[in-house]
């Protein structure tokens, strides 16, 4: 390792990188009791660190590599890295990137001069694209975090924190994709501040370092969340693996709801907005904090990128408040007679609604649909409690992906009972939640790949301006149909979630009795 340590010492990034100030985050630190600072990478010119890397790399490369071109493959960061050093050195950068990029970073790399490829539904798929130009047109190709010149680059991060805190930090948080990032922090880092703890955060859908690490071999992932694109990465480098067997302290995995709550926590503090990748270490660092219970503790994370795409932050907004457990969601049956809503009302005591779903039924029970704002993880166990000490059926459906995605604003309808009995004993209801990739005539190839005597009595699609595009569907199918129906799933392509036996589902949608 003392190799890489002499590679960070000598690497040229600041003939295009800024050195980012390193600035404490008031409000995280009043909120959590602990020294919190951040690392501004999201100050970079491309607004992320990955610049660092890049230029590193490229300006290691000979004047005949750099006459005939690079090639690389990226979600969007790590391209305007070498299309701003492409730039630099005079040399022309063509760039692979996923369809499913989000279009900020499609257009960013695109004003830099070089040419974009869009090619296949994530990372991997343009990386083996890119690796087959590099070959065929004898491009030299820029890897994004597996390659010593890139991280090296990274590691310059680490000399400056060296020089921006009077004292070694308690822990540094680093955001884990490929693992470039994190490898070149650390190699600097506990080479001079061992007793600093290393700690990497990944999405929970796209865990490839953490899973490496617990298995001690690389583990290459069948299927990865894009909703942190600058992350969605199915095997980490051989290299960076091999240095994070050595460094890093530990691995921490957040949810979707955890990183939309760090993106909203860093706003309030800056009034910066960082990508979902650019906020992973604070979601990571905020749970460590939680089930550590650190005080005091001098504590850095690294944002590191800000690449957002503004459609994006509606569902952020939305998810944020879940995510710091400001709102949990109920599904509640209540009694339908005169007195039931005011006495479930009561239960709430001082806390505000949300959301409200309720509809008349002639039955003898309602279900109603519940918002609910809590002041954090202990006031939402203790509203459970409550409940839980009441006469009322009810379900904590805070973390249930339909209710939170779709059925939230489709509550109010059931499949009405003539046809779901009378008309055809052998017909049912089959419910089922699809993801793909949000591109051009995807949701038409969805349309157009059902058999047309399928009914369907449920449709649910909802743009959240990310890169994946989400249906909910209900079907009617007679039972001596369903191999067709199986048969129709394995050839389309897409993720699918069987949400038929869903409670949530059954209790607001399902066929009346």
């Amino acid at each position: 390792m003392k190799e890489y340590l002499k590679k960070v010492l000598q690497a040229r990034v600041y003939e295009v990188a800024k050195k980012t100030p390193l600035e404490k985050a008031k409000n995280l630190s009043r909120r959590f009791k602990n020294n919190i600072y951040l690392k501004r990478e999201d100050l970079q010119e491309v607004f992320s660190f990955k610049i660092r890397g890049a230029y590193n790399k490229m300006q290691n490369l000979t004047k005949e590599q750099l006459s005939r071109g690079v090639i690389t493959s990226s979600a969007g960061n790590h391209a305007q890295g070498v299309a701003l050093s492409a730039l630099k050195l005079k040399t022309k950068a063509t760039i692979l990137m996923p369809i499913t990029t989000p279009i900020v970073k499609v257009n960013a790399v695109k004003e830099l001069k070089a040419e974009v490829i869009l090619f296949g539904d994530n990372y991997d798929e343009s990386y083996i694209e890119a690796q087959r130009l590099s070959k065929e047109r004898e491009l030299s190709f820029i890897h994004p975090f597996n390659d010593p010149e890139v991280i090296a680059g990274q590691g310059t991060i680490g000399v400056e924190l060296l020089s921006q805190l009077k004292d070694p930090p308690d822990a540094i948080y680093v955001a884990v994709g490929g693992g470039g990032l994190i490898a070149g922090i650390s190699i600097y880092i506990k080479n001079l501040w061992p007793t600093t703890k290393i700690i990497g955060i990944e999405p929970e859908d796209a865990d490839a370092m953490t899973r490496s690490l617990k298995e001690k071999k690389i583990i290459e992932l069948d299927n990865v969340g894009l909703f942190a694109d600058g992350v969605a990465v199915k095997k980490v480098g051989k290299l960076t693996f091999d240095i994070a067997k050595q460094y890093v302290d530990k691995m921490i995995t957040v949810n979707t709801d955890e990183i939309c709550a760090a993106i909203k926590d860093v706003f309030e503090d800056t009034r910066s907005i960082l990508e979902p990748a650019g906020a992973l270490s604070i979601a990571g660092m905020k749970k460590d904090i939680a089930e550590s219970d650190y005080k005091n503790k001098n504590l850095v994370a690294i944002a590191c990128g800000a690449n957002m795409n503004f459609e994006r932050l509606r569902f952020v907004a939305e998810r944020a408040e879940l995510g710091e457990y400001k709102e949990v969601m109920f599904a509640v049956e209540i009694p339908e007679r005169p007195g039931s809503l005011v006495e479930l009302c009561k239960l709430l005591k001082k806390r505000n609604l949300t959301e409200f779903s309720y509809r008349m039924s002639n039955s003898s029970s309602a279900q109603i649909f519940m918002g609910i704002e809590v002041k954090g993880i202990t006031d939402k166990e203790n509203l459970i409690n409550i409940f839980n000490n009441s006469h009322h059926k009810f379900i904590d459906i805070t973390n249930d992906e339909l209710s939170k995605n779709h059925l939230r604003h489709m509550v109010g309808g059931r499949l009405p009972s003539e046809i779901s009995k009378s008309k055809n004993e052998e017909l049912i209801e089959l419910l089922y939640r699809f993801e793909f990739p949000e591109r051009p005539g995807a949701l038409m190839n969805f349309l157009k790949s059902m058999r047309p005597d399928w009914s369907i009595s449920i449709f649910h699609y909802r743009n959240h301006g990310a890169d994946v595009g989400r249906i909910v569907i209900g079907v009617l199918i007679n039972k001596n149909g369903l191999k067709e129906w199986f048969d129709f799933l394995n050839v389309l392509g897409y993720k699918y979630w069987d949400e038929s036996n869903n409670q949530t589902y059954k209790l607001f949608l399902g066929a009346s009795n």
